[in-house]
């Protein structure tokens, strides 16, 4: 008689770190494969969370085994999917009785977790918005089930630079009364303005609505230069340029290690009034210089595909397409 597999869908709460690690590990591998990242600090924070039993989300579970896992966070009245990843069910061990259903791919459990996720949010009146960027996946592979459920798609490209060569430390000639200088921790008040500042009608700003008010900007700051919210912070590649005049900043770079070789930008932006200065660029060309002297070999960063002059400026910098994900907007009230 053949014995069904069934594939449970259970509170993330209710399940502590060591449960999940073999999912966590397989996942790991995956960024390191796919995009050179060391996934293993985002795992030993999300470890904090699961032990805390208070990470919003879903796990799959087949046989007592743990094979998948959703989880969202909460910022006010917003949700943000922070990531879905599943191993494929697995099938009959030899000898033992067949399963009544065949068993399901990565594909079939992260589409049910997704499924359970969208009805918890979509349903919870205090969430107005939900943003997702999963950037493991490609683009469209999830992309119908969000369209489904009322979500705008935006394309998105992660980009690459290969690091060689770059020992000369590049030009930083600047427009009179412009200063060029490191980034210091008390910059992230100021850093905040400037963030609200360019992103001002934006695409990325309807992509994450953090970029939309000086509060929301300092929020991502804080989370990408104080909590590692995308890699290790690097100081040293970090800088920003500011009007000696106002001492206002105008122009910044941030960079983070992903892993032992490769960097990542997590934030370039000029502001309105002092852009077609050369200023993205030069900044560029800083951080490459940096992340080259600390030893990464590449150098990544992410841009919405939509946003054609960015690209073209990374392009002729030397950045190659690697990967085509998708960011995902659910706002309460609108139709898609």
């Amino acid at each position: 008689m053949a014995s069904a597999v069934s594939i449970q869908i259970l509170d993330l709460r209710h399940f502590a770190a060591p449960v999940l690690r073999p999912v966590l590990d397989a996942e790991g591998e995956l960024w390191k494969e796919r995009l050179h990242w060391d996934y293993r600090t985002s795992s030993r924070l999300l470890m904090q969370y699961l032990d805390s039993h208070m990470l919003p989300g879903y796990a799959a579970v087949e046989s007592g085994q743990v094979t998948g896992y959703a989880f969202c966070v909460y910022e006010e009245t917003k949700a943000v999917i922070g990531d879905v990843f599943a191993l494929a069910s697995a099938p009959p061990a030899p000898g033992a009785a067949p399963h009544a259903d065949p068993p399901q791919s990565a594909f079939q459990i992260e589409q049910t977790l997704l499924t359970h996720l969208f009805e918890t949010l979509l349903n919870s009146p205090h969430v107005d918005r939900i943003e997702s960027q999963l950037l493991l996946h490609d683009s469209g592979r999830h992309a119908g089930i969000f369209r489904d459920s009322g979500f705008e798609i935006f394309r998105r490209l992660f980009l690459v630079q290969q690091l060689e060569g770059l020992w000369t430390h590049p030009a930083t000639e600047l427009a009179p009364g412009l200063e060029l200088r490191a980034w210091r921790d008390d910059d992230l008040s100021a850093a905040g303005r400037l963030i609200a500042e360019a992103y001002r009608g934006h695409p990325d700003s309807v992509i994450n609505d953090q970029y939309r008010s000086h509060h929301g900007s300092q929020r991502f700051l804080h989370n990408i230069v104080r909590y590692s919210g995308c890699g290790v912070f690097s100081p040293q590649v970090s800088h920003v340029v500011v009007e000696r005049r106002t001492r206002e900043m105008v122009a910044l770079i941030l960079g983070s290690r992903v892993s032992n070789e490769s960097g990542h930008i997590t934030q370039l932006c000029v502001h309105p009034n002092f852009r077609r200065m050369g200023l993205a660029r030069m900044l560029l060309s800083l951080a490459a210089f940096h992340f080259m002297r600390l030893g990464a070999a590449e150098i990544s960063l992410t841009v919405t595909e939509s946003n054609t002059t960015a690209i073209d400026l990374y392009t002729s910098e030397g950045y190659t397409r690697s990967r085509t994900f998708d960011a995902a907007v659910w706002q309460r009230g609108r139709t898609v």
